[in-house]
């Protein structure tokens, strides 16, 4: 087997099946399996998979064991030569995998490789591409400055849509042969959340293997659907980043003094703001489809007209507020995908309609929690 996508879920039922469902797409050319580990959600995530995809295989934890143990109990029941880490919020086109099989099978001493991430509007996310955050780095990024000669958090020297080495990827996405994946013993389960993909992308490094970032794949994560970025983050970040560089990196008490002092300043100024996000007042919603009862169901449940529009159609509408609704019956993910990096306005807003579904699902926001609409 050429290659096993693995998807951990914890309670975002809605986002999974979409994530599915693209993933299903994108390896129908390949001799390829999916695998689910749901963390013990306590919504209907489990049953969902059983009932619509009963060939997946799916571990059920009786309790959240967190990122990097479950991950690592997928990858052993892994068959495939590849490993494709995906997260349950992320939405994938169709050619997406044989894509990224055809370039890293041409890249040399292969570690791990990540595709150019992209939130729910459309728009780039710059931890796609990082470099190794020493307690320098860290330091640097906790405070927001820049000091001299050190790197930034971020790997700004790629360009965002072209092909690189880096040293750290994202969890969201990692791409890499399962055997070098074992040899350094898959996720460090010392972390919980956050931190794992650092960690594991540093022992790769390691080795002697090269991570690379491949921007000419756009991949949407609706980032923040587990998480807000809030104080609870900012506390579970930096906690982490402290524990790679104990294990990784010299200790320097006056450093790290200074970071802990800081990762609860911060986290206490971010418990005292409000996170709640602006409701947007849509102008007009615009349905990509050709189904008039489904045009008609949203505009129902949404309170206002949606207009049906095609591919073709689809124009500067101005200042006007505006969400396009996608139905994945009509048009491709990678149409999706293509669109909303085309369009990425403050004014533009976009939700998918999976096939077969009776929701839509989106996210307006960078770093916040995403939206489902059932009809």
């Amino acid at each position: 087997m050429k290659l096993s996508v693995i998807i951990l879920n914890y309670n975002v039922r809605y986002f999974l099946k979409l994530c599915i469902l693209s993933v299903q797409k994108a390896i129908e050319p390949l001799d390829a399996e999916i695998i689910v580990i749901d963390n013990n959600s306590s919504d209907d995530s489990c049953a969902m998979v059983k009932d619509r995809f009963p060939t997946i295989s799916l571990i059920e934890n009786k309790k959240n064991v967190g990122f990097a143990k479950a991950n690592n109990q997928g990858v052993q029941l892994a068959k495939g030569e590849y490993l494709c880490i995906l997260n349950p919020d992320t939405v994938v086109a169709e050619n997406t995998f044989v894509e990224i099989l055809k370039v890293v099978e041409e890249l040399p001493n292969l570690g791990i490789a990540g595709p150019r991430l992209i939130s729910g509007t459309g728009r780039y996310h710059p931890e796609s591409k990082r470099n190794i955050p020493s307690p320098l780095t860290s330091f640097g990024r906790l405070f927001r400055i820049r000091l001299g000669k050190v790197k930034n958090y971020y790997a700004d020297h790629i360009p965002i849509e072209e092909t690189g080495a880096v040293d750290i990827l994202v969890g969201a996405f990692m791409w890499v042969k399962k055997e070098h994946y074992l040899s350094v013993h898959g996720f460090d389960e010392d972390y919980f959340m956050y931190g794992e993909d650092v960690d594991l992308s540093y022992k790769i490094k390691k080795k002697g293997l090269q991570n690379y970032y491949l921007g000419s794949f756009p991949v949407i994560h609706y980032k923040g659907e587990s998480t807000d970025r809030n104080a609870v983050y900012i506390k579970r970040f930096y906690s982490a980043m402290r524990l790679f560089y104990s294990k990784h990196f010299r200790s320097n008490w006056i450093l790290d003094t200074i970071v802990t002092i800081g990762i609860y300043s911060i986290s206490f100024v971010q418990s005292l703001k409000k996170h709640k996000k602006e409701i947007r007042n849509i102008d007009q919603y615009y349905l990509v489809s050709k189904d008039e009862e489904l045009r008609d169901k949203l505009s129902v449940i949404l309170k206002k007209e949606v207009k049906i529009t095609s591919l073709e159609s689809i124009q500067n509408f101005g200042d006007l507020n505006i969400e396009l609704i996608f139905d994945t019956a009509c048009i491709t993910f990678e149409e999706i995908i293509t669109i909303m990096q085309r369009l990425k306005k403050s004014n533009y807003t976009y939700k998918i309609k999976p096939p077969k579904c009776d929701y839509i699902v989106g996210s307006d926001f960078k770093d916040g929690k995403g939206e489902v609409i059932l009809f």
